[in-house]
C-alpha cells in the first residue's frame, strides 16, 4: 500500500456524516485509499463503494469500505445506472501536485508521482496540469457519475482553488459551473479553513480556504 497526499482533511468527515445521514448508497470515483468510508465512525449506516485508477492506493484496509473497485471514473461499467443515491468525492485541483516530471534534485515535493513512486496511469486526473485535457477529463467523469446517481440523489464535491503564476484560478467555480450545466442543481457551498502547504513557489499566495460543494440530480 502506498501513501497517499491528498486525503480528506479530517474535518470534512463529520460534514460528509451529516449531510450522508439520509442516504444508503455512497460512491466515490476518485477514492485515493477510501477515507470517505470514516463517515461510519460518524453514524453513517448505508455501504460506502471506492473506484480508484491506481492499484497501490485501492484495495486498502485502513478504511471501512464495502467495495472496491481498480479503474477509471470515466468508465465505471461494473456499475449500473442509478444504482446509488449519493456521490462524495475530491476531484484533483490542477495544481502543481499534478506535475510528474521524476525530479532527481534533493527539494522537497509532495506530488502524486513522486509519492506513488511511479507513473501514473495515463487517465489519472492526478496527472492532468490546470487546462484543457483537466477539464473536459472531469466533463467525462462527471457524465459518468450522472449516469449512476439516481434521481434526487446527491453530489458533495471537495474542491479548492491554487495560485499559478500569481493568479487566482477559480476551480471550484469551475467544477460548480461543469455540474450546474449538467442540470444538477447547486444546493450550497461551505467554506472551510485548512492547513495548505507552506513551501513551494506561491506558498505564501495559497489560498487557505477549501470548498464543499453541494448538488442535487433533478427528479423529472
Amino acid at each position: 500500500m502506498a501513501k497517499h497526499p491528498a486525503v480528506f482533511s479530517d474535518e470534512f468527515i463529520p460534514i460528509f456524516a451529516k449531510l450522508l445521514q439520509e442516504h444508503t448508497k455512497v460512491l466515490d470515483p476518485f477514492a485515493g485509499t477510501g477515507k470517505i468510508a470514516a463517515i461510519k465512525e460518524y453514524g453513517f449506516k448505508g455501504t460506502v463503494t471506492c473506484n480508484e485508477i491506481e492499484p497501490e492506493w485501492a484495495n486498502t484496509e485502513l478504511y471501512p469500505v464495502d467495495e472496491w473497485h481498480v479503474g477509471d471514473a470515466a468508465h465505471m461499467s461494473w456499475a449500473e445506472d442509478e444504482s446509488y443515491d449519493a456521490i462524495c468525492t475530491s476531484p484533483t485541483y490542477g495544481n502543481r501536485m499534478a506535475d510528474h516530471h521524476n525530479a532527481r534534485d534533493t527539494s522537497k515535493r509532495i506530488t502524486y508521482r513522486h509519492v506513488l513512486g511511479r507513473e501514473l496511469n495515463v487517465e489519472n486526473t492526478g496527472r492532468m496540469q490546470w487546462g484543457p485535457l483537466y477539464r473536459n477529463k472531469h466533463v467525462e467523469i462527471y457524465v459518468e457519475c450522472l449516469r449512476l446517481l439516481k434521481r434526487g440523489g446527491i453530489i458533495i464535491l471537495n474542491v479548492s482553488n491554487h495560485i499559478r503564476k500569481g493568479v487566482l484560478i477559480s476551480v471550484a467555480d469551475w467544477h460548480k459551473d461543469v455540474l450546474t450545466t449538467l442540470k444538477m442543481e447547486f444546493i450550497g457551498r461551505i467554506e472551510i479553513k485548512t492547513k495548505r502547504m507552506r513551501f513551494g513557489s506561491n506558498s505564501r499566495l495559497r489560498p487557505y480556504v477549501e470548498y464543499i460543494l453541494i448538488f442535487r440530480k433533478e427528479t423529472l
